[in-house]
């Protein structure tokens, strides 16, 4: 799991499942399932009942898992390194969701906590969050008029965006929208496509059919796209990619947002739906709190600092915000729920 888990992926690709979240609840025939399976190295079927099933090697034996019982490994796996290091039984939690989550997916998340041992107090929506956990730092808040602030969050897959009131001590979440296709991931697709095409003409090599050098390939432009985030330029350079041979490249910033150029568009499509659901006005919006690994792409700043006519700050780290949000929640809903059994 984690960094461990990336650095041992290389080496165990059909046996180390990612993206797991981007599976459970949804059945394998749905397209957006489809495209997703093709990026992903491991292997899938369809189960009895229409949903995905994963197959894994491990041990020299075959094992067969629905997302869910991955994701309830996934949390036995979180529970116990938080009872470790906090020293204490652990059940009551509340788990971050996607806004865009259907019912199934919901019930789904439900099911592997319950699976793993733990009694989810609340879904919370990944931005609901992220606005919770900036509210609680926010001691400035002017009163008797409500501060608009609008979250943008890119991040691996998806895209939501979420517009929040805050007043002295309320918050109230005024709008969701999203794209649940377009991520970071998307524009190191982009980029994975691009050389790939290029090592094909300059070293005759198919790249696409091999899973272990797309891998490589995909990390090295993932790498790329943070590079290109702070320089005009870069170089690729893979020592035995594929067919024993070592391949460079080199990509400037402008080539790389001309190729992204249709993700680029599909940025303001869900800042602008959020801020016309929130029924608030441009010029009432105070500020545009940029979250994700996605957002720090430097053409996404400038189109979202367009699209809302003030520069988009990045005064949240994600993580910070989210845990401080959650562990709030759970002292709330736990007091709640004691309060209400007394």
């Amino acid at each position: 799991m984690g960094l461990a888990g990336a650095a041992s992926a290389t080496m165990n690709l059909k046996s180390t499942i990612s993206q797991v979240k981007r599976l459970i609840g949804r059945q394998f025939k749905e397209p957006s399932v489809q495209k997703d399976l093709k990026l992903l190295p491991f292997e899938t079927s369809e189960g009895p009942d229409g949903g995905i099933l994963i197959h894994i090697q491990y041990l020299d034996e075959k094992h067969t898992f629905s997302p869910v019982q991955i994701m309830a490994m996934l949390f036995t796996h979180l529970k116990q390194i938080s009872e470790k290091n906090l020293e204490t039984h652990i059940s009551d939690c509340v788990i971050g969701i996607p806004s865009y989550f259907t019912d199934l997916q919901r019930r789904a998340y439900l099911h592997a906590a319950e699976i793993a041992g733990l009694k989810p107090l609340r879904l919370m929506h990944d931005c609901t969050a992220t606005a919770l956990g900036y509210g609680i730092y926010k001691n400035d808040l002017p009163a008797g008029r409500p501060t608009h602030v609008v979250f943008v969050d890119i991040g691996h897959c998806d895209t939501q965006v979420a517009v929040a009131a805050f007043e002295p001590g309320h918050m109230k979440i005024l709008s969701h929208a999203f794209d649940r296709d377009l991520g970071g991931r998307d524009f190191d697709e982009v980029m994975f496509r691009h050389f790939a095409a290029q090592f094909r003409e300059q070293f005759h090599i198919d790249v696409p059919s091999n899973a272990r050098a797309s891998k490589r390939l995909r990390e090295a432009c993932e790498k790329l796209k943070k590079v290109l985030s702070a320089n005009p330029e870069a170089q690729l350079h893979i020592e035995c990619l594929m067919d024993e041979k070592d391949v460079k490249g080199f990509i400037k910033r402008e080539e790389f947002e001309q190729l992204s150029s249709n993700l680029l568009e599909r940025i303001s499509i869900p800042c602008r739906k959020a801020l016309l659901d929130s029924g608030i006005n441009m010029q009432n919006i105070h500020t545009v709190e940029l979250v994700g690994s996605g957002s720090r792409i430097p053409a996404i700043k400038r189109i979202l600092a367009s699209l809302f006519k003030r520069e988009p700050s990045r005064t949240l780290m994600q993580a910070s915000v989210w845990l401080v949000a959650v562990l709030f929640s759970v002292q709330c809903l736990a007091q709640y729920f004691v309060s209400e059994s007394m």
